[in-house]
């Protein structure tokens, strides 16, 4: 028992200096508007105080492992859905003796938080909710049933109207079973009620999109990062009420010419495995080296929350089934077996965020975005937009590696510009 006692100190204090660590560097950055610290604060209290999330008492956590978990349904049933793929250093490298060796270090770290049974999001959580979108996801299913109570969610290989049925019924097991955890049945009220409070949060993330578009630059991309990143511990309601703070912030800007560098920075998209706090050391390596992470297409930036729910039949049944179409058919993740809706939406960001060179992360062990590397390179080669492939894991032993090939790849799109570009 003291042996036992000895490690959660140990974690904790590890895990509370490395998110100090990286928590101290984003706020260093310059330019970030007052109005981020709500964010900061939610990661702060998470990952450096080891508190749990700042809801009423009483109200039951549901963790959740992907964006394709409708969190409607959670409010509906009177929860609070919290998501914890996390980028934890320390708990990565607890689970890395107790998982494959190729696993990812999102499984790693899935099972060293589990080990461990010290951070509160992790094990106050009455039940757990896995969309299945790959081999590791599965295997973390079945190593969370078996110790508690989890849902999984068969996500179907295509987007045909008879594989989302699958997933229709498979958010009325998921239904029954917040219902039969919470002791409170879902309605047709409540779960409007629950839309309308994410439609409010979708809202103010299109604002902020529209902002993060501007020219000159308003926000950092990894200023960016973190609001989207607070988003997973923090209630819908609460996190649209300071994302409209933020965005009036920004606004100010615009009408005060206002910015946080009067540098024309290499704007550059990250694609690929999520970033996820505290492992944020390729963004903060990109605009650390002279470049401006101007979007984010991975699945913990604005892709998880920016498509509304638009049900387009008025029942309870027509409700559920929005909202499984819009966790399958606009979503690019890799899982699905026919992905060129994801070549057009990155695509799309190049356009709309004037895009001049993409970087690749991947996620050591992460086969489903490593897949579709060379398809995107390819796809980008035509377009004369240079890309490079980043493969990492959650430890620290890479960072000079990765700012040596980040530095040389912000000075070639350097080269590759117009002389306004000042070194």
């Amino acid at each position: 028992m003291e042996r036992k006692a000895r490690m959660k100190q140990r974690f904790e204090d590890k895990s509370s200096h490395t998110s100090v660590r990286y928590l101290r560097k984003m706020r260093e950055l310059s330019g970030a508007p007052e109005e981020m610290a709500p964010f900061f604060d939610t990661l702060d209290r998470i990952y450096t105080k080891m508190k749990n999330m700042n809801i009423p008492g009483g109200v039951p956590l549901i963790g959740t492992y992907c964006v394709m978990v409708p969190q409607e349904l959670i409010y509906a049933a009177g929860a609070q859905p919290v998501k914890l793929c996390s980028g934890s250093y320390t708990a990565f490298s607890i689970g890395d003796d107790k998982v494959p060796r190729d696993a990812c270090p999102l499984v790693k770290a899935v099972e060293g938080f589990q080990s461990i049974g010290t951070m509160p999001v992790y094990s106050e959580c009455r039940m757990f909710a896995v969309p299945v979108t790959c081999d590791c996801k599965k295997k973390i299913a079945g190593m969370l049933a078996s110790q508690h109570n989890t849902a999984v969610l068969h996500v179907p290989v295509n987007k045909e109207d008879e594989d989302i049925e699958q997933y229709v019924e498979d958010l009325y097991g998921f239904m029954e079973k917040l219902e039969d955890v919470t002791g409170n049945r879902i309605t047709y009220a409540s779960l409007s009620e629950s839309m309308r409070m994410t439609g409010r949060a979708a809202y103010e993330l299109s604002r902020f999109i529209a902002l993060k578009k501007q020219m000159p630059y308003l926000i950092r991309g990894t200023h960016s990062m973190a609001v989207m990143n607070a988003a997973a511990y923090m209630n819908a309601g609460i996190w649209s009420d300071q994302v409209r703070n933020l965005n009036d912030a920004l606004e100010k800007r615009v009408r005060n010419k206002e910015t946080f560098t009067k540098r024309q920075l290499p704007r550059v998209l990250i694609t690929g495995s999520p970033i996820i706090f505290p492992n944020i050391k390729i963004p903060l390596l990109i605009e650390e080296m002279g470049g401006f992470v101007a979007a984010d297409e991975t699945c913990m930036g604005e892709r998880g929350m920016s498509d509304p729910v638009v049900p387009v039949d008025d029942s309870f049944d027509g409700l559920i089934r929005s909202l499984a179409v819009r966790a399958i058919r606009p979503c690019s993740c890799p899982t699905f077996a026919d992905n060129k809706q994801r070549i057009f939406r990155i695509r799309q960001m190049i356009r709309d965020y004037k895009i001049e060179g993409v970087i690749y992360h991947v996620l050591r062990g992460c086969l489903v975005y490593d897949f579709e590397y060379r398809k995107i390179e390819e796809d980008l080669g035509r377009l004369g937009i240079p890309v490079i492939r980043l493969e990492t894991d959650y430890n620290e032993e890479d960072i000079e590696q990765l700012r040596i090939r980040i530095e040389a790849f912000i000075e070639m799109i350097k080269l590759q510009k117009t002389p306004e570009i000042q070194h």
